[in-house]
């Protein structure tokens, strides 16, 4: 008697179950997503461009030289979602591979009005505006929104390492006689810095710029931006 009220006390398990698995399996097999879920769109991507991206203060004001000459200030970027980056033209290390990764994020969003890139150097003995401009044509600049800036040496040290917490500086023993981090800083329309969580849920802040996940991740996280 006890195992025929088990018996059925299972079945009755079986067929709750059913009344609500079923529909949900008849729903993903018509979207053609037997196998999707929150859990598994979160691990494969598919729910990044849905999530929303955190704000991770506002981005510090500037007002430096364009490579044009120009006087050039973040005003100029309101209303613009646009990656920031340090760097010089002489670097003999990560700044190649920077600039590589970042001509890449250009071509993606190529004639997007309401997108930018502001490249700011940390030699600006060496890097006049001249210097600059010759470097945007070496690397094939297209778009009239990469805005390549130098300026007096305080104003940009203080810009990145108390603005953007981004370290910069001189080293005379290393290639190149100077450091810095090779993190993209992504600030939106409204001049906010925003950033993601990483795989174990830590807010990232900065993106690799050497690193291909980190300019896959900040390319996503741009369209997010862009669509806001």
């Amino acid at each position: 008697m006890l195992k025929n009220k088990t018996y059925i006390g299972i079945a009755a398990i079986v067929l709750l179950f059913g009344f609500w698995a079923v529909p949900e399996i008849v729903e993903r097999l018509k979207a053609d997503n037997v196998v999707g879920g929150e859990r598994l769109d979160n691990v494969s991507g598919k729910g990044r461009k849905n999530e929303k991206l955190l704000t991770i203060g506002k981005a510090p004001q500037y007002k430096l030289t364009s490579h044009t000459g120009e006087a050039f200030s973040s005003e100029q970027m309101k209303g613009k979602v646009h990656v920031i980056e340090f760097f010089f033209t002489t670097c003999p290390t990560i700044c190649p591979i920077m600039n590589r990764n970042m001509r890449e994020i250009e071509d993606k969003f190529f004639g997007n009005p309401n997108f930018g890139i502001v490249s700011i150097t940390i030699d600006p003995e060496t890097d006049t505006p001249e210097k600059l401009k010759e470097h945007a044509e070496d690397l094939g600049v297209k778009s009239s929104n990469w805005h390549f800036l130098t300026g007096e040496r305080d104003d940009i040290y203080g810009l990145a390492n108390r603005g953007f917490n981004l370290y910069v500086g001189e080293n005379k023993d290393i290639d190149g006689n100077f450091e810095h981090s090779g993190f993209f800083a992504l600030v939106d329309k409204n001049g906010d810095i925003r950033s993601r969580r990483d795989d174990y849920g830590n807010r990232i802040v900065y993106y690799e710029g050497i690193d291909p996940h980190g300019v896959t991740a900040i390319m996503q996280d741009i369209t997010i931006l862009l669509n806001e």
